[in-house]
């Protein structure tokens, strides 16, 4: 009797006959054929009355004047007993009046097989069975500040214009385009921005403008370009802020709200870069002191832009950077070229030799975990802001990928440059 308990293998065998047989035939065989043959301690009649071997499961076949089937013995046995029964079956020889064979085709460990069940199931119960996760203590705490920030959201005018609690008493103010941006601000601890709710900008928000120090923090998409244009017509800002192309500020992560805001450009580049000539209805007199001493500034901003002296040094310096950027994208052609089409990475030595291969969704982290040796970067993908921060903090000389995406500061030291450079 099996004993599926202790059921440690299970012999599975092929068995073929030179004639018509059936299964009383084949066990008879086996018992008897196998009879003496491993002495005492192995004898399978007595293995099955103790219980190490369980019921000889036979399935059987014939067709035109042939047998063949499959042959199973459950066994309790240790791993070395169980090998030589099975070996022992492939000795038979004859059943009943015919010629026979059998072939172990293999032993299968039960335990492996509820080991994988075991695992199956917890997958399952894992990902099925239970209803959420326990929150990390940090994600508790950032939840509890997150809510006390949403609920210090306060309302400014008789157009209830969403805004940040220290909007009344900040000198400087940041001027957001929606309610959702406002939130996203606080989340973050800013509490000094105000919503203008679209391109038609609220006259309590132009009028408010005029007795702050103002950023406008618009999103990087056209909308967030028009935005600063009807500012800049009727109100007074002081600096242009935009979120990365494509993004919105409600979208943006804390360290994408400090970076853009560090980033800001003075409101004089921005009127000559979107050619806004701007509300300048206002006397000096009217205008509080940072405004007055804006306005006497410019013209000298502005001549020094218009002259030719300073435009050709500037172009004499491009034009030695693309020299420089052709020259280190060269350098690194053939790495490039094996690594097309590959989406990895591979960090360089100061010789050019290959210290690690990486996938680019894994570069990140890797450049943060490298040593001194590491001086040069080549990589399947797009060269960001983030990667080229991250290299500059470890003091990598080159950076070189497919394409150069959304780069806006570089340190001098860093060479950086793109296959479509070659």
């Amino acid at each position: 009797m099996q004993n599926t308990d202790t059921t440690k293998y299970i012999v599975h065998a092929r068995i073929r006959a030179d004639g018509v047989v059936e299964r009383p035939d084949v066990v008879g065989a086996i018992f008897g054929q196998t009879e003496g043959l491993l002495g005492n301690d192995l004898d399978l009649r007595d293995l099955q009355k103790t219980g190490r071997i369980g019921r000889i499961e036979v399935n059987i076949k014939s067709t035109a004047g042939k047998s063949n089937g499959m042959i199973d013995i459950p066994s309790s046995l240790d791993k070395a007993e169980t090998a030589i029964l099975a070996a022992s079956l492939e000795t038979i020889d004859r059943i009943g009046p015919c010629m026979a064979g059998i072939e172990i085709i293999k032993v299968e460990d039960i335990r492996a097989s509820k080991r994988k069940h075991i695992v199956d199931r917890a997958k399952h119960i894992l990902t099925d069975m239970f209803d959420e996760n326990v929150p990390e203590s940090q994600e508790i705490t950032d939840e509890v500040k997150q809510s006390i920030r949403i609920e210090e959201m306060t309302y400014y005018g008789k157009d209830n214009i969403p805004c940040g609690p220290n909007v009344m008493d900040s000198d400087a103010i940041i001027v957001v385009e929606g309610r959702a941006d406002v939130l996203n601000l606080l989340r973050y601890g800013i509490k000094n921005s105000i919503a203008v709710g679209g391109t038609n900008v609220p006259p309590a928000v132009a009028e408010l403008c005029k007795k702050k120090n103002v950023t406008a923090f618009t999103d990087g998409d056209r909308g967030g370009e028009l935005i600063i244009k009807e500012l800049l017509q009727i109100t007074d800002i002081d600096f242009i802020a935009r979120a990365p192309d494509g993004k919105g500020v409600e979208e943006l992560v804390q360290k994408e709200i400090v970076r853009s805001l560090r980033q800001k450009i003075p409101v004089e580049q921005a009127m000559e870069k979107y050619q806004i000539g701007g509300n300048r209805q206002r006397t000096s007199s009217q205008q509080p002191a940072h405004r007055q001493e804006r306005r006497e500034i410019r013209p000298r901003v502005m001549k020094a832009h218009t002259q030719q002296p300073r435009a050709t040094e500037r172009q004499r310096r491009n034009s030695r950077k693309d020299e420089s950027v052709k020259t280190v994208a060269t350098e690194f052609k053939e790495h490039m070229s094996e690594l097309s089409g590959t989406l990895s990475g591979r960090l360089l030595d100061n010789n050019k030799k290959i210290l690690k291969e990486v996938t680019v969704k894994d570069l990140a982290n890797s450049i943060k975990d490298v040593d001194s040796k590491v001086k040069s970067v080549v990589f399947d993908g797009v060269i960001t802001q983030r990667l080229v921060d991250i290299a500059s903090e470890k003091e990598i000389k080159d950076i070189i990928g497919a394409k150069i995406g959304n780069v806006t500061k570089a340190p001098a030291n860093l060479r950086i440059a793109s296959t479509g450079q070659l």
